[in-house]
């Protein structure tokens, strides 16, 4: 029976390209990207996702034993399935992405970027996406799940994050993230260029990315610590209740500002080790750049949301700072060291 995980890290094509067991059909799309549809009526299409971020090692072993359960009659297929695995080639080098954040490429932003091997699996993930959605039924409603790990640790070590969208919240999604005893849910302000964003904005699907704790390598993966979101993905596919929520309350945050890194001595105030949902107060800095000559003709080439500048206040022509002026904000994914031009933090207030 085919096992997509291991062709992927063998970097071999898969010679049946399709086939069936007693209760589903399959079809090999691509490397790391397994179509299974259920022999009986279905009312969902949805779409698994793992492995955009290369390391993020734990979800991709447990999309895989997902897959592998459903071929081998362990698990019964409910639901039209796409199970994808990213970025194969930064997968294979346990790395979070080779040259760029692939999860910064949708929404057809590969194509701001020189033509490399993740450019093209953005733009074919995009295009095997379309296909999945066009081709549901018109009485399926669409589900995207894309699963990550995050870099660091964080004081609310697993929670989910919903791409902008103009659209009502999908109950059902809100009812899975409660069943999986997540600790957040984070709210973005808007527009991306995510993998989700893709699926929410183009498709009106119900998309979801959620976060379950730090990357680590293959092997290293305590998989009991995802138990529950095991569970719901395993309720979800084959159409079973979902389980009962055994945490205190979800906490819910939105996003209210994007710190931009915008020159190359850009700093954040933060330990290098700091967590997510660390917390500034009022009048403390979170970031400071000074912008020289250099990095304002830099800057002026970079294309950037409106929502992604205000954040900084402007002291003087060279320097500006970021101030909090709420009582209290969240810091998620700080990262100064990202590329000019990107996402060096989200600023949270809790709801």
């Amino acid at each position: 029976m085919i096992d997509f995980l291991d062709l992927l890290l063998k970097q071999q094509v898969c010679l049946t390209q399709q086939g069936q067991t007693e209760d589903l059909s399959w079809t090999w799309l691509a490397e790391g990207v397994l179509e299974l549809t259920p022999k009986q009526h279905y009312e969902k299409s949805v779409v698994i996702s793992a492995g955009v971020h290369g390391n993020e090692t734990a979800p991709i072993e447990i999309l895989s034993q997902l897959c592998q359960d459903l071929l081998h009659g362990r698990l019964r297929l409910a639901v039209r399935l796409l199970c994808i695995l990213g970025n194969p080639a930064a997968i294979r080098a346990g790395t979070r992405y080779l040259e760029n954040d692939m999860n910064r490429m949708f929404c057809g932003a590969y194509q701001q970027l020189e033509p490399a091997v993740e450019t093209r699996r953005a733009a074919l993930l995009e295009q095997l996406l379309t296909d999945f959605f066009i081709k549901s039924p018109r009485h399926a409603k669409p589900y995207h799940f894309d699963l990550h790990t995050a870099i660091r640790a964080s004081l609310l070590p697993t929670f989910a994050l919903f791409p902008y969208q103009t659209h009502a919240y999908d109950q059902y999604v809100l009812q899975c993230l409660e069943a999986a005893a997540l600790d957040a849910i984070v709210y973005h302000n808007a527009a991306g260029r995510t993998f989700t964003h893709f699926s929410s904005f183009n498709f009106q699907v119900a998309s979801v990315t959620l976060e379950l704790g730090q990357a680590k390598a293959f092997g290293q993966n305590d998989l009991t610590q995802f138990s529950h979101i095991d569970q719901v993905l395993r309720a979800v596919v084959s159409e079973q209740a979902l389980p009962e929520r055994d945490k205190i309350r979800i906490r819910q945050f939105k996003v209210i500002d994007s710190i931009i890194k915008q020159a190359e001595n850009f700093q954040l105030n933060l330990a290098d080790d700091a967590a997510n949902f660390s917390v500034f107060e009022q009048d403390q800095i979170i970031a400071t750049q000074a912008i020289s000559e250099h990095d304002a003709h830099l800057q002026a080439q970079i294309v950037l949301h409106p929502h992604e500048r205000h954040g900084f206040e402007q002291h003087t022509v060279e320097g500006q700072r970021y101030i909090v002026s709420q009582p209290q904000v969240f810091i998620l994914f700080p990262n100064a060291k990202v590329k000019l031009g990107l996402r060096a933090g989200l600023v949270l207030e809790e709801i």
